[in-house]
């Protein structure tokens, strides 16, 4: 198991990670935005209305799909939420009850577990992080595509 210093260090960097994700998404969102922008200009010139049909029954469709899958995300985040707070109150309890044994030799085995405990957190703290990585990346896209909608109406 790696030190819990070493541990920060590195929930530290993934930290940092996310703001240049962010910037990254972007850039690469508006690129493909303007590509797609092109293609239905381009469509629109030539006269295809059944592409421009088509493209509004998939938007629609996307839309709904985006619904269900936000609701399908809270239902599992509130459990995830739920399941964590259960074991941080379990963690407490048990830390409370670490700390009224006064036996060395249970102490230190206590002390073990709790430093266990802390690097856990960690890794579920790295783990939100790539969860929260893939969450502004999708935001993203979903207001660039917002603000490329409102300009094209």
């Amino acid at each position: 198991m790696k030190p819990l210093s070493e541990q920060l260090s590195e929930l530290s960097k993934r930290a940092r990670k996310v703001d240049d994700v962010v910037g990254a998404a972007r850039e690469r969102n508006r690129a493909q935005l303007e590509a797609q922008r092109d293609e239905l200009k381009s469509a629109v010139e030539a006269g295809r209305a059944d592409a421009a049909k088509d493209l509004a029954a998939e938007k629609a469709d996307v839309r709904e799909d985006v619904a269900e899958a936000r609701a399908s995300m809270k239902a599992r985040w509130d459990a995830v939420r739920s399941s964590i707070d259960q074991r941080f109150a379990e963690m407490r309890a048990d830390a409370d009850e670490r700390r009224q044994e006064r036996d060395i030799g249970k102490a230190q085995h206590h002390a073990d577990m709790a430093e266990r405990d802390a690097a856990d957190a960690i890794d579920l703290a790295l783990f939100v992080l790539d969860e929260a990585d893939y969450a502004i990346i999708d935001a993203v896209i979903a207001r660039e595509d917002a603000e490329q909608l409102a300009k094209s109406r």
